[in-house]
């Protein structure tokens, strides 16, 4: 009794498609879509320590994880110009209180054939933010980072004591 009660209903609600419905079609279009949220994220940076500045020929090199899934432009921007004396930055007598540097940014990015983007900047251009395209590409396998010290400022060398600058990365979509 059961059973029958079950396929009454379904014949209930089936509803017999005429051929004359479907007799002129020739095409169907469906409609699909779908999404996928814009992201970029990037890896930690690590401080980027030199130790004694009285040594030439200083460069540190480090690879940062960074994926995006769209186009984008990448913004780098130097506090101060270059690594400077925390307390002096303009030194004093004939020791300078600035020591410049140079930055360099590679980067492979897909427009689907994978190709590298670089720039190097150095630290003057970065106080104006330097810039750096993708290209119309994406970025899924990172990034190198190199940082190199130039040459002091002051006539008799670096003035004694502690320096620093902050470089800000910024990643906005094109």
């Amino acid at each position: 009794m059961r059973f029958q009660l079950f396929a009454l209903a379904a014949a209930a609600f089936a509803v017999p498609v005429h051929a004359s419905e479907i007799e002129n079609l020739r095409s169907l279009d469906i409609a699909v879509s779908g999404s996928i949220g814009q992201h970029c994220a990037m890896g930690g940076i690590p401080d980027m320590d030199f130790g004694n500045l009285e040594r030439r020929g200083l460069g540190i090199e480090t690879h940062v994880a960074f994926d995006c899934n769209i186009p984008f432009n990448m913004t780098i921007t130097g506090a101060k110009g270059a690594l400077t004396h925390t307390k002096m930055p303009h030194g004093q007598g004939p020791y300078g209180g600035a020591l410049p540097y140079s930055l360099a940014v590679k980067m492979p990015v897909r427009h689907p054939a994978t190709q590298v983007v670089s720039r190097s900047f150095n630290s003057r251009q970065l106080q104006g933010g330097g810039v750096i395209s993708s290209n119309g590409g994406i970025a899924t396998d990172g990034m190198v980072l190199s940082v190199e010290l130039g040459m002091p400022s002051g006539e008799a060398g670096l003035l004694a004591g502690e320096y620093s600058e902050t470089i800000t990365i910024s990643v906005s979509p094109i």
